[in-house]
């Protein structure tokens, strides 16, 4: 069970990144990275008190995948014409 949800939070963590980047913009690395997090426990697919439990229990994974997220976003060729 946790393998699921571990690749949940890995699969949230890439649009996360992607929301927070669209909603607050360049810099503010660490509001981003707070915003991404809330992003991900809120979609988690489990009611309130398990994903509670869960950002309790894998807050250092989601922080991991956050930034893991955001390394991979960076590596992606930027878009031209924008």
């Amino acid at each position: 069970m946790f393998v699921k949800i571990k690749n949940k939070i890995i699969e949230l963590a890439k649009n996360a990144v992607l929301v927070a980047e669209e909603e607050l913009g360049t810099g503010k690395g660490q509001e981003k990275k707070t915003l991404a997090i809330k992003y991900i426990v809120k979609n988690l697919p489990f009611s309130e008190f398990v994903k509670t439990v869960i950002s309790l229990f894998l807050s250092s994974f989601i922080d991991d995948a956050v930034e893991i997220a955001v390394l991979y976003m960076k590596s992606l060729p930027k878009q031209e014409g924008e």
